[in-house]
């Protein structure tokens, strides 16, 4: 898939890679991470992954030794496995100081394992693999934002309607998953997350009862694009808030959920201080759930869910791409005032971007956009984008419009 679907970090690893001794590329398993660093082997460069039991096993019994090479770089697939490989690249590339010379992939977050007492400060770079967006999957550049920031955005040729972005959406972005339909394709994310669960999970923190686990991870999909609430997400399980902080950070550390943090830079007294939880891939939140299309189609609450989670997944993926440029909030106050998503560049200026699953638009659906950049946004330089399932680019007062979905990919 990766050969045909060029990846977004590509030339910012490469970038990393000659200018930084370690790369550490993470992201969620399955997600193209080992396809992509092998994409970058050449005959200066040399691949070990620790998946492989016995490259594991002499990892763990000479980290030292494993880490020496003869190559311009070394590549360690699955490094979360081995974490006493950390002190030994530590050494290594203090003693020799050449950019490049490990590029490290993980699909756990490293400084949440354990055994890692070593976190490279300095000496690494970090870049994030997500699933496979609907940008590469079409072979565009990771332009909207940019775009929405200079006023250019533009309306799409092709027109996605409701029904397609709920295709989309419900297929997600995992490479082999996308070749895969209907009932394999369910088949295909409930065998992963079970894996997931008896095998990495365990690296991270002490599991007593995987049927919890299992429950956890369905009851969170169904939070997909709602506000944290420990309280209430653990009330129909037997378990400990202590316990279930634990299992929700851990699921978080490999990359299946995610939080969104809120836009606090205001001395406004009722902003909100809660964060948004996603799933990192739509389509694993709907087999998760046991969705189907037309559950979707005619649920309004349904189909808000799972766009608003897939425009959380693309646009998260896009703001990786630019590499610093950009930060990602919300906001929501105590007068329930919300705005899906705040997009902050690094000079201060801001977008607003809500999430529609339908087509039909009116002023009402400005509201909270105008709000915010007539009363909080003060200097800044604002715009509000509505993202929704129409045709057309429409404006609804200054630097206020609609925008289609397909937007997103040009």
């Amino acid at each position: 898939m990766n050969d045909k679907y060029p990846r977004w970090q590509k030339e910012n690893i490469q970038e990393a890679m000659s200018t930084r001794r370690v790369l550490l590329l993470s992201g969620v398993r399955q997600c193209g991470k080992t396809t992509l660093a092998k994409e970058l082997v050449d005959e200066d460069t040399e691949y070990r992954t620790l998946d492989d039991l016995t490259l594991k096993q002499a990892a763990e019994n000479d980290p030292h030794g494993f880490v020496k090479h003869s190559k311009r770089t070394l590549i360690i697939d699955e490094v979360q496995r081995v974490p006493d490989l950390l002190p030994a690249i530590k050494k290594a590339v203090d003693d020799d100081t050449r950019a490049g010379q490990y590029l490290l992939t993980g699909s756990t977050n490293i400084q949440a394992l354990p055994g890692a007492q070593e976190s490279l400060a300095g000496r690494i770079s970090k870049l994030r693999l997500r699933p496979l967006t609907q940008g590469e999957l079409q072979k565009t550049a990771p332009h909207f934002i940019d775009r929405a920031f200079s006023g250019a955005l533009e309306t799409p040729a092709t027109h996605r309607d409701k029904d397609t972005l709920i295709e989309m959406a419900g297929a997600g972005g995992f490479p082999e998953a996308l070749l895969l339909d209907g009932r394999r394709r369910k088949r295909w994310h409930i065998d992963y997350i079970n894996a997931i669960l008896e095998r990495d999970l365990r690296d991270i923190t002490r599991i007593h009862r995987l049927n919890q686990m299992q429950e956890l991870v369905r009851i969170l999909a169904a939070w997909s694009s709602k506000f944290m609430n420990a309280t209430q997400i653990g009330s129909t399980l037997s378990l400990k808030n202590q316990a279930l902080n634990a299992y929700i950070n851990a699921l978080e550390s490999l990359y299946l959920i995610e939080r969104v943090k809120p836009w606090t830079r205001t001395d406004y007294d009722r902003v909100g201080k809660q964060e948004k939880l996603f799933m990192t891939d739509s389509g694993l939140m709907t087999s998760l759930l046991g969705w189907h299309m037309d559950q979707i189609r005619f649920d309004t609450d349904r189909a808000g869910k799972l766009i608003e989670t897939f425009a959380f997944n693309e646009l998260a993926a896009q703001i990786d791409a630019a590499d610093g440029l950009y930060e990602l909030w919300h906001y929501r106050d105590r007068q329930q005032r919300e705005i899906d998503f705040l997009i902050e560049r690094d000079d201060g200026a801001m977008i607003g971007v809500e999430i529609k699953s339908g087509s039909n638009i009116g002023a009402k659906d400005f509201k909270h956009l105008k709000w915010f950049k007539n009363t909080l946004a003060g200097d800044r330089s604002f715009s509000g984008i509505l993202l929704y399932s129409g045709e057309h680019i429409a404006s609804f007062g200054e630097n206020m419009h609609a925008v289609p979905f397909g937007s997103l990919w040009m």
